[in-house]
């Protein structure tokens, strides 16, 4: 399995900082605005830039959420093995909320469309976007694009971003992995 670097560690800080200014400009102060990382990859990507816009940018009250969409896919019940569902936590209200979705890899935009069904058991946002890592530009199946994207990657089918994280996988960087 050979695989080439999209992004290195400083590569990823940068886009990750790049990512957090673009939202401060669009959100201001964030007092009607809230984060949501997708489950599982997601919430890695939506930990770092809360971290980021409190410590780096002093952006008091970042409301952050997690989001398990495992029932809400239109493929959980193809597989042969039973899903293991990940914790939702979304302990503000999204009721008139500018909602932003945030997610590792934009890939055929299901997780997207499954994120849109089950936030609305939690209220009627006034406004959603996307921000996303890696944008895999010609795969999609929907037709979703992201508001904020780190980086746009041509990849074919039998290839594989992968993002990793040094909270889980011990490095901060993204590869394209050949099948």
């Amino acid at each position: 399995m050979s695989h080439k670097v999209l992004l290195n560690s400083k590569e990823v800080n940068i886009t990750l900082h790049r990512l957090a200014c673009q939202l401060i400009e669009n959100h201001d102060d964030f007092s009607e605005t809230v984060l949501i990382g997708i489950q599982p990859r997601g919430k890695f990507l939506a930990d770092r830039l809360a971290q980021i816009l409190t410590e780096d940018y002093k952006i008091k009250n970042i409301k952050l959420g997690h989001l398990d969409i495992t029932f809400f896919r239109d493929d959980f019940r193809r597989g042969d093995k039973p899903l293991e569902a990940n914790t939702t936590i979304i302990d503000f209200i999204v009721e008139d909320k500018n909602v932003v979705f945030i997610d590792d890899v934009l890939y055929t935009g299901r997780s997207i469309r499954s994120a849109l069904t089950a936030i609305q058991s939690f209220g009627r946002p006034k406004d959603i976007e996307l921000l996303t890592l890696i944008d895999r530009r010609f795969s999609r199946h929907l037709p979703i694009q992201p508001n904020y994207r780190g980086r746009q990657v041509d990849a074919i089918d039998n290839q594989k971003v992968k993002v990793k994280w040094v909270e889980n996988e011990g490095e901060d960087a993204v590869y394209l992995v050949n099948k």
